[in-house]
């Protein structure tokens, strides 16, 4: 009976490790947010939308004779569905756009990440010098969002606008 017992703890343990588990977004490079992504409550009255939007990395190292010959990684760009959100009355297309441009500079910010943690030299410490990386890509991020919504006046700015659509648009091609 101990063994069932067992079996059903770690079945129940299973399932609400599941439910916990925040949806989310993969960045996709054809796929586009749609309103019906954004489904988290309005978080205030001055924003018309809010993208969150994030980067995750995993990483693995292997080690010979105590040092490290090898580190695997992933980097993947997020969108959050429950956290991102926007006030139907006063969003159109141009709103929506604005948002995944938020999206696809997120993805932006992975590419670098990936290429800074691929290009590193690791010591026995690359844990924390992977988390390191990631925290100053973050920052950079953090700035590099905070300079788009700046610079377009959160797309009020439409020739601006404009001009970050085919620059970040000529990014991702690359």
């Amino acid at each position: 009976m101990g063994f069932l017992k067992a079996i059903l703890v770690t079945l129940f343990i299973f399932l609400i490790s599941n439910e916990i588990q925040e949806e989310t977004i993969l960045w996709e490079k054809h796929k586009r947010l749609s309103w019906s992504d954004f489904k988290g409550k309005a978080q205030n009255n001055r924003a018309a939308a809010v993208t969150a939007s994030g980067l995750t990395y995993r990483a693995s190292t292997t080690k010979k004779n105590n040092k490290v010959v090898a580190i695997d990684f992933e980097v993947n760009s997020f969108f959050y569905p429950q956290k991102s959100w926007y006030r139907p009355a006063i969003c159109d297309h141009i709103i929506l756009n604005h948002e995944q441009l938020h999206f696809d500079i997120t993805e932006i910010y992975a590419e670098i990440l990936r290429k800074r943690l691929a290009k590193a030299n690791y010591t026995n410490n690359s844990q924390a010098e992977m988390k390191a990386i990631y925290q100053q890509v973050n920052r950079e991020l953090n700035d590099f969002q905070n300079l788009y919504d700046a610079e377009t006046n959160f797309s009020r700015n439409r020739e601006q606008q404009l001009r970050w659509n085919k620059n970040i648009e000529a990014i991702l091609k690359d």
